[in-house]
């Protein structure tokens, strides 16, 4: 999964660099070649850089490879694009499109999809209320934003955060929503799996 999210980065001429966040002691990319095809000349020199500062919580995590960015010589006022390994199936044309419609907008944002099923809201194990749907999207990533404020904003947030764009509102700022896809899911279940290599074989054939 993190092999194939890093050759859809790196398929993006404009992605300038590419920074895997792991945990301390993680020895993935102590048995496995970095340069995934299909990649053009250009693309294979860009080896994605891996640090092992992962923290306890996905905002810990995400606010030390940030660090680990500017270290390396990033500034503040640089997009940066933050995207979960899990959602392996993300596209060159879903990355392009996000970047496209943040480059101009003052806040940044990010890929979500329409909320496509009714929405119950339970009490115990029964239904306590149907929701409106009209207005819901289910968040996605990337999430695009200014590495310096989306720094700050993690910092004031805290932890409790589960995506990068709950910290930004959470100092008052609204991220733009651009249309993702149904097949940008997060691979969370084992069912998962199969869903995920299908899509992927049915993109080999095509």
């Amino acid at each position: 999964m993190v092999m194939h999210t890093i050759a859809a980065f790196k398929a993006v001429p404009r992605v300038h660099a590419v920074v895997v966040v792991v945990s301390q002691g993680d020895t993935f990319f102590g048995t496995r070649a970095l340069n995934t095809p299909p990649l053009t000349s250009a693309d294979a020199a860009m080896a994605p850089v891996v640090v092992d500062c992962g923290g306890a919580t996905r905002a810990q995590t995400v606010s030390n490879g940030l660090n680990a960015l500017l270290s390396l010589g990033a500034a503040s006022a640089d997009w940066v694009l933050v995207h979960d390994a899990a959602r392996c199936l993300i596209t060159q044309a879903q990355i392009n499109a996000l970047v496209d419609a943040c480059l101009q907008d003052a806040v940044g944002g990010l890929l979500a999809l329409p909320l496509p099923d009714t929405l119950k809201q339970s009490v115990g194990a029964r239904v306590g209320a149907t929701l409106e749907r009209a207005d819901k999207w289910l968040a996605q990533t990337p999430q695009m934003f200014r590495l310096g404020d989306l720094s700050d904003a993690l910092m004031a947030a805290g932890d409790a955060v589960t995506d990068e764009s709950s910290a930004l509102e959470f100092v008052g700022k609204r991220p733009l929503l651009v249309a993702g896809s149904a097949q940008n899911f997060k691979v969370t279940y084992p069912e998962d799996f199969a869903l995920a290599q299908a899509v992927l074989l049915s993109r080999a054939q095509s």
